[in-house]
């Protein structure tokens, strides 16, 4: 049998302990590591290649949405649960759209977490249904154009980034077509 491997990270070391009992007590999944704060967290995803990572919000050195971004953007295939007591609309918003694979309430019973867990990692995502609620009136407020998600400073200066590399690249692109282009004409004039 499959074992699925865990990595728990809560800066809270009862909540911590407390999901490595519940989660070790389950037949097809294992505790690979448990961290205190964001930082542990990317180092044991590292070290220990988890395929689940059950992710708090507030946590100290490195957030739980910032830790997400990092994890997937090195680890796509590691799946995220944020399990956290914020259901805050920037916290879902932001967690969902680092790729996070659910977002879950830390009152969750026990069979619900380890079902969130097997589902995930078959590629499904599992929301809790409060959360799904508010993120599906975000998403329609979004569409509707009523909805302005905060960008903090430092993912202004990302996007900015993003866009003027991204548009050196279509420049660089455009150049090559042209010279494509100046080379089959000149071509055609032989």
């Amino acid at each position: 049998m499959y074992m699925i491997k865990v990595l728990l990270a809560d800066d809270q070391e009862l909540i911590r302990e407390s999901l490595g009992f519940v989660l070790g007590a389950q037949g097809d999944i294992t505790v690979v590591g448990m961290a205190k704060n964001g930082r542990e967290a990317i180092e044991l995803v590292r070290s220990e290649k988890p395929d689940v990572v059950l992710m708090d919000i507030r946590m100290p050195e490195v957030d739980g949405v910032e830790c997400t971004r990092l994890i997937k953007s090195a680890h796509p295939n590691i799946k995220v649960i944020v399990l956290t007591t914020f259901d805050d609309d920037e916290y879902v918003f932001n967690a969902l759209r680092f790729g996070a694979s659910g977002y879950l309430l830390k009152g969750v019973s026990v069979a619900d977490l380890t079902n969130a867990v097997r589902e995930v990692v078959r590629g499904g995502s599992i929301i809790a249904p409060d959360v799904a609620s508010k993120a599906l009136e975000m998403f329609a407020r979004m569409a509707k154009g009523n909805l302005t998600i905060g960008v903090d400073e430092k993912q202004t200066e990302e996007l900015q980034d993003n866009e003027a590399a991204y548009q050196g690249q279509i420049d660089a692109l455009h150049r090559e077509l042209s010279e494509t282009a100046q080379n089959a004409d000149s071509t055609d004039k032989l």
